[in-house]
């Protein structure tokens, strides 16, 4: 039987062009658009007054995104001159390619009741803007996993953190696993049990091209890349 091919995500859009631009940024969204892989990560956290932002840190500049109202966090532009941008704003621009999957990474944030609250806000926008079978999830907190798949259990939903194995994540009525890297080369055994189990493999952050095509000999699904244009033709 023939192998499928193991897919190409950007990490936080494409971000290392020429001219670099910054990761997560509206532009690198749109050098993604332009690449033929199957999506683009990207990383979602909440204003102090609720409102969702595309942003990887904690922090954005000097401020604190969960402690900072959002006609705050907009007066600080990203490295490359755009506002940070919200995930409505992201989302819009992603629907304009159909065809390259919106990986949200949803942040854990220590109170419980607050990730349920991000995990009802994302959908509702991700509805609203009917994008339901153009995104898929990911989150290292568990809690947001598990609500995302209570709230609608067909969304695609894949756990990050890598210590559940595929009969665990799979108890847990999760999509998929998707690990460091390390995780995978330390277990060689998981990505065929994954398979075997019905489980989406995904894996992050590969850089490197010995370890991608290790982890394509495997099988795996998915990369998740900071170079997909050098790892999307191989």
């Amino acid at each position: 039987m023939m192998q499928a091919e193991t897919q190409i995500i950007a990490h936080r859009g494409y971000w290392q062009t020429e001219p670099p631009t910054a990761k997560n940024s509206l532009q690198a969204l749109e050098n993604a658009q332009k690449l033929n892989i199957y999506g683009t990560e990207f990383d979602v956290r909440m204003s102090k007054d609720g409102v969702l932002v595309i942003k990887h840190d904690e922090n954005h500049g000097t401020m604190k995104i969960s402690e900072t109202n959002f006609d705050d966090l907009e007066k600080q532009k990203l490295e490359n001159g755009e506002n940070i941008p919200t995930l409505k704003n992201y989302l819009e621009k992603g629907k304009k390619n159909p065809t390259l999957k919106l990986i949200i990474e949803l942040k854990p944030i220590k109170s419980e009741t607050k990730e349920d609250d991000l995990v009802r806000k994302t959908i509702q926008t991700v509805k609203e803007l009917k994008l339901e079978s153009q995104t898929e999830f990911i989150s290292f907190s568990l809690n947001i996993c598990e609500q995302i798949k209570k709230l609608e259990p067909t969304f695609k939903v894949h756990y990050l953190k890598g210590d559940l194995s595929p009969l665990e994540i799979k108890e847990k009525k999760l999509d998929g696993l998707d690990y460091d890297y390390s995780v995978f080369l330390k277990h060689p055994t998981w990505i065929s049990q994954a398979k075997t189990l019905g489980l989406i493999t995904n894996s992050w952050t590969v850089n490197d091209v010995e370890i991608f095509e290790k982890l394509k000999k495997q099988g795996i699904d998915f990369i998740t890349t900071d170079i997909p244009d050098q790892l999307m033709n191989r």
